[in-house]
């Protein structure tokens, strides 16, 4: 069985965020990057960066679907916000989370941001990437500099942060500068979902800056590969537990993803955090 990136040494991020984003009179960084490879396995094609680790997954004759668990955690944003207007994705991995949201939300503007030009490339040859067009826009660029666009301020109503390198030994951005932008960005009621790594030190620092940036923030229990998926909230919201449900039989009958999980999660997660 394939598992996600856990411990591995980071080739990218050594390269990639010493020295941070270029911007004004600093030099641009040089950027590396390992080879994008791709595997298949019991009809599922896999993106790596140049190791056996999994940067995700489409199902081969299901390319629309969210093969992994935590893409679909990912997408637990939709418990609280039924017509997003702007959905922006910062890391492309195999495209999956872009296609979703293009496909279920055909009045949405949906934004994905990768720095990789190889990323990019395969995802269309290799993972059904649609091309752009008037909803749809894939950007080759730098996520920071992307939520630090002060013209972006206060646009989105959803923001889906899944920012790793080959390697994934935490996310490759974490800063408060960058959570804040990314708050910045969302409109007052916006939601941003972010993937984590629980048995990784990485977490309790992504937790505390969150929590620090974010009105509210709701952690959804680990999944098997050690994923956990934060849910945070730039205006603290009410949770109508009963509502949630609700809303969650609706997902799943519209889109069969396991949204009552979701909201079991949110409710397990608050009860400890009383």
């Amino acid at each position: 069985m394939l598992t996600m990136l856990i411990k591995r040494k980071s080739i990218e991020a050594q390269a990639n965020t010493k020295s941070g984003v270029g911007t004004g009179n600093s030099p641009k960084r040089k950027i590396r990057y390992a080879p994008v490879t791709i595997s298949e396995m019991d009809g599922c094609r896999y993106l790596h960066f140049g190791t056996e680790w999994v940067q995700g997954a489409m199902r081969i004759r299901k390319p629309d679907w969210l093969e992994l668990e935590y893409a679909q955690q990912m997408m637990a944003w939709m418990l609280f916000i039924e017509r997003p207007q702007r959905i922006v994705q910062l890391g492309l991995g195999t495209g999956a989370l872009t296609k979703f949201c293009y496909r279920q939300f055909p009045d949405a503007q949906v934004t994905a941001v990768e720095l990789n030009p190889a990323v990019i490339s395969i995802c269309q040859s290799m993972f059904k990437l649609p091309a752009n067009d008037e909803r749809l826009q894939v950007l080759e660029m730098d996520a920071e500099l992307f939520v630090n666009e002060h013209s972006r301020y206060g646009t989105l109503d959803v923001l889906q942060v899944d920012v790793y390198d080959a390697t994934a030994r935490g996310p490759v951005l974490e800063s408060a500068e960058f959570y804040q932008a990314c708050a910045d960005c969302l409109k007052p009621d916006g939601v941003l979902t972010v993937n984590l790594f629980g048995d990784h030190p990485s977490f309790l620092r992504n937790s505390k800056t969150l929590k620090f940036v974010f009105d509210q923030v709701i952690f959804l229990p680990e999944v098997h590969d050690g994923n956990v998926i934060a849910i945070a909230f730039n205006t603290k919201i009410r949770l109508d537990l009963a509502a949630l449900h609700e809303r969650a039989a609706q997902i799943r009958l519209t889109t069969k993803l396991p949204a009552t999980s979701w909201v079991n999660g949110i409710q397990q997660s608050t009860q400890h955090s009383l």
